[in-house]
């Protein structure tokens, strides 16, 4: 369908149903509209960088003004549409002497696969009204998608910091498109967590210090993937196996237990995606890792740090499998 500024001639409710519907058609699970309002009232970001929490993530800290601010990136932005996509399928059987790759960096990588479409979308918002301009990023850009998400009625904040639906439980990928273009916002989401606290009490490196708030400096997936440097041997110890990324906080979630497969069949396992072989990670030459893994998420991490942690991985299993003298 072919869409003009003529659509001014629709009220904002059937011009925000347009851009759902267009949503769907994109292929996406779930989609909602925010205004493009104050995001961070509290200066919840604010407080988690002074407490060191973002590690050596820098650009979180030099971005954090942009942020928490929609008008900084997009002036004029009077909207923010937020989707979703399902990325869930099940975990194939492990093996001995493999390690655990978190369910999203399973297959293709999901910007690679959601910036098209979302781009697709963004032009239909921009054609809602004369002139219009937007902006859409995944997770990429100084957006904080999990707070538009939660003010757009996607979801609730779970207490593992994850954005939680009842319908896909947080097995989801987030992508933003702020626009200059008037929609009808939706209602936030209702906290469905209550006072269950699995997601917590599961994490082996307590990186889920209050809830909603992680530290990074303790988090399994932060170190596996981000930190360039050794990881501290007390976060090697309670590794449970993860050599890139770690799902066990969403593992354990009530709200994960009964969510539908993906249907984009990209972001299915790949052989030997989901559980390799240390042995495997730890002797890949440069070449081969690029073969092999170019154009995943698992590219993050580079070779130097998978090797690393596939031996981080071994050296705890045999630890574990020495005998007690």
């Amino acid at each position: 369908m072919r869409y003009t500024w003529k659509m001014q001639s629709h009220s904002r409710a059937e011009i925000t149903q347009i851009v759902k519907d267009a949503a769907t058609d994109a292929g996406f699970d779930a989609c909602g509209v925010a205004l493009a309002g104050e995001i961070d009232p509290d200066n919840r970001l604010g407080e988690w960088l002074r407490l060191g929490y973002h590690a050596d993530m820098k650009w979180i800290e030099t971005s954090r003004e942009l942020r928490q601010n929609a008008q900084l990136k997009l002036p004029g932005a009077r909207s923010v549409v937020v989707v979703a996509r399902n990325y869930y399928s099940p975990r194939p059987t492990r093996e001995s002497q493999t390690g655990l790759v978190s369910r999203y960096a399973w297959g293709r990588d999901y910007h690679r696969v959601l910036l098209k479409p979302l781009r697709g979308l963004a032009k239909r918002v921009a054609a809602m009204a004369e002139g219009a301009q937007t902006y859409c990023c995944i997770d990429s850009g100084p957006v904080m998608e999990k707070a538009w998400a939660v003010r757009a009625g996607l979801g609730w904040m779970g207490k593992n910091s994850l954005v939680l639906r009842r319908d896909l439980g947080s097995w989801f990928f987030l992508g933003i498109i702020l626009t200059t273009v008037e929609l009808e916002p939706d209602s936030p989401a209702a906290d469905q967590c209550g006072r269950c606290k699995l997601c917590i009490d599961a994490c082996p490196t307590d990186a889920i210090v209050q809830p909603q708030v992680v530290d990074s400096r303790r988090c399994i997936s932060y170190h596996t993937i981000e930190n360039r440097g050794e990881i501290p041997n007390d976060i090697a110890a309670n590794s449970a196996g993860w050599v890139f990324g770690c799902d066990i906080c969403q593992e354990v979630c009530p709200w994960n237990k009964r969510v539908k497969l993906t249907t984009e069949s990209e972001f299915h396992a790949r052989e030997g995606h989901a559980n390799p072989s240390l042995l495997h990670l730890e002797n890949l030459t440069e070449d081969e890792f690029l073969d092999e893994f170019a154009g995943t998420p698992i590219m993050r991490a580079k070779l130097t740090g998978m090797r690393r942690n596939a031996r981080m991985v071994r050296e705890q299993i045999s630890k574990k499998s020495r005998p007690v003298v």
